[in-house]
């Protein structure tokens, strides 16, 4: 090492365990990479940090430092990424950390299918869907225990849930957690358990749950509703319920995004001649002025009718397509009526010929 070992932790030679811990810890809170993103010499920094507490935290080696300098430590163990227990327990939740507290177990994420009517699926509905989950037991009040006991603190782990071992190896000292056999990670233990939920906390049943589905959602959108699972065992917290949508179709709009189309079919009479039709959107009444020589493929768009985007005030257009109708069962009188039609303009229409209705087989 290039520095004084004190210097790096900013310490007299004289400081005590108590105040070269307390100097690491505050320097390594400062210097940590992940405290540090955009800084690159952050990592080296902090690996500086927590060598020379290793050093100095281990009164032989400190001692043999303070004696013969960096030649007295290399002759002997030295790990510079050594135990960082410390750090990560108070700051960083590391993985090699000191155990945090007993084992939280969330309850189970559930799943649901639902279908849902079309326009409900552009305005939002609220439903009421039929589950079967894991609920808190009212009688032992979700601990688990009988009514009128308490968990005591599982005394093979003081309470953690966790178990600590110091283990060496190749690489010199190393810290191992594993969950506690006897409470399964829960810290505690039910001498007498309740007999309505056998010691869970939770009992399984069918419950009628409301949920809010908000505008806009299409087949296949998936929603989370966040903590609406199952319970977890003890008070601990719920999973999330996953609902699934199913939209039925509508009889005669096609959904395109946001927007609605409607392919209407008209008469030839109204293409040829004009009308002004009444006609409703999902949640407007317009008119629909149709021109006198309205072709097949004609669009009426009206802005902002259409589906309403998701959390946002926007939605798409209602499009309506004219499909012009050509009558297929004109009678005599009709028929005479369009080849003199016909024959006023001078186009060409095949001579009259004897309908014959087609046969069952």
């Amino acid at each position: 090492m290039s520095k004084d070992l004190y210097q790096i932790l900013k310490v007299n030679s004289t400081a005590s365990p108590s105040e070269i811990k307390r100097a690491y810890r505050a320097l390594a809170r400062e210097h940590h990479p992940d405290a540090n993103p955009d800084n690159p010499e952050a990592d080296e920094r902090f690996k500086e940090i927590a060598s020379a507490y290793e050093i100095l935290s281990d009164p032989e080696r400190r001692a043999r430092y303070d004696q013969y300098g960096e030649t007295g430590i290399s002759s002997g163990h030295s790990d510079p990424f050594g135990d960082f227990s410390d750090i990560f327990s108070s700051f960083f939740g590391g993985q090699n950390s000191s155990p945090s507290g007993p084992r939280v177990e969330y309850g189970e994420d559930l799943e649901v299918d639902l279908e849902i009517g079309f326009e409900e699926a552009v305005f939002g509905t609220e439903r009421e869907i039929n589950i079967r989950t894991a609920v808190s037991c009212e009688p032992c009040g979700s601990t688990g225990a009988t009514a009128g006991t308490t968990a005591i603190e599982c005394a093979r782990c003081n309470g953690l849930g966790q178990i600590q071992e110091m283990r060496r190896s190749i690489l010199g000292q190393m810290l191992t957690q594993t969950i506690c056999p006897e409470c399964k990670g829960s810290g505690s233990r039910i001498l007498d358990p309740c007999k309505d939920c056998n010691g869970e906390g939770r009992k399984v049943t069918e419950i009628l749950l409301p949920i809010e589905i908000q505008q806009g959602v299409d087949q296949g959108n998936t929603l989370r509703l966040s903590g609406r699972g199952a319970t977890g065992k003890r008070g601990a917290p719920a999973g999330d319920l996953y609902v699934h949508l199913r939209v039925s179709s509508h009889s005669v709009l096609e959904r395109r995004g946001y927007d609605l189309i409607h392919r209407l079919h008209i008469p030839m009479s109204q293409a040829v001649l004009g009308a002004d039709l009444d006609y409703e959107t999902l949640d407007s009444k317009e008119v629909l002025a149709m021109q006198p020589g309205t072709q097949s493929g004609h669009i009426f768009k009206f802005r902002g009718k259409g589906v309403p985007h998701l959390n946002t005030r926007n939605r798409g257009d209602y499009i309506v397509e004219v499909v012009v109708d050509i009558p297929t069962d004109l009678t005599t009188d009709q028929e005479e009526i369009l080849r003199k039609y016909a024959s006023e303009r001078e186009e060409e229409v095949s001579p009259k010929r004897k309908r014959v209705r087609s046969r069952r087989r």
